[in-house]
């Protein structure tokens, strides 16, 4: 979760202000209320709608500097906004960016699969602010257990299904300097598209296999796909397994290999991997200042 949003038009964002009044009367909700929206073909559609707060509130209390929760009790109490001198409407968006990550505690989960799907598997969140969405970006995947070196090796193993999806992401950490592991099919794949790939044998080949390449210590991160095969999934189970055994970050999701992809890929261009932590208030300060 992103916020300020970083890649939704204006009128998108327009409409979704004028959805969430026109329901918020409509259904006579005072306080906090919880909508998701969808954007599909650039058309605004709404989900679901909670008169109720989410996890998001806290987060974006911190962020805003409104304490939301205390707010929301008070109006419920019969204070308005103007009586609490706040403003009415979209809240101006901050010059900070923050980006809330999930957290996932798959190392003291013992035989959990890290594949991700449609069902909660995250034990909680952490949020990373900076002043650009790449640093923040960066900040909550470091943060959430996804530390990924500078330079290292990458190791991939892809399902057919996503390899057209994958190649420029894998291309993208190759040109950035990693070296990239693969086992033979999804190797071809790479090699043929102009990628230079070590190969590595599957579970059950000739040794050494890529289970003993993750144990050797020389892979630095993977990314994996789901396979739709069941006996190609069983050694996928193997190879995720082995990876959070070593705390060694693992990637089922394209979504996120993309992200830090980008974030990387951003911090090496403005050039530089330094980092600084300020409290909260500090972001508030400078907002304030600058406004």
């Amino acid at each position: 979760a992103v916020y300020p949003p970083q890649t939704l038009r204006e009128q998108n964002i327009k409409t979704i202000v004028e959805y969430s009044g026109r329901i918020c009367k409509a259904l006579d909700i005072r306080g906090l209320m919880n909508i998701q929206y969808v954007i599909c073909e650039d058309e605004v559609y709404v989900l679901e709608v909670n008169p109720r707060a989410s996890r998001t509130v806290p987060y974006l209390s911190k962020i805003t500097g409104i304490q939301m929760v205390k707010v929301a009790t008070k109006i419920f109490l019969g204070k308005t906004l103007r009586k609490m001198e706040l403003p009415t409407g979209l809240l101006p968006q901050t010059k900070h960016v923050a980006v809330k990550s999930p957290v996932f505690s798959f190392a003291k989960l013992l035989d959990v699969d890290v594949s991700l799907g449609p069902e909660m598997k995250s034990t909680g969140e952490i949020m990373g602010i900076d002043y650009s969405y790449a640093r923040s970006l960066y900040k909550s995947l470091v943060s959430s257990g996804i530390s990924i070196p500078a330079k290292g090796s990458l190791l991939v193993t892809i399902a057919d299904r996503d390899k057209d999806e994958a190649l420029p992401l894998i291309k993208g950490f190759w040109k950035l300097g990693y070296n990239i592991h693969a086992t033979h099919g999804t190797a071809a794949f790479l090699t043929g598209n102009g990628i230079k790939v070590k190969p590595v044998n599957k579970i059950g080949e000739k040794k050494p296999t890529i289970l003993d390449l993750i144990y050797s210590g020389k892979v630095n991160f993977l990314i994996n796909t789901i396979s739709p095969d069941k006996e190609a999934e069983k050694d996928g189970v193997k190879i995720r397994r082995a990876a959070v055994e070593l705390n060694i970050p693992c990637l089922t999701s394209l979504d996120t290999a993309r992200a830090l992809l980008f974030s990387v890929t951003s911090l090496k261009q403005d050039g530089g991997e330094s980092f600084t932590s300020l409290p909260i208030h500090e972001y508030h300060r400078s907002a304030a200042s600058a406004g």
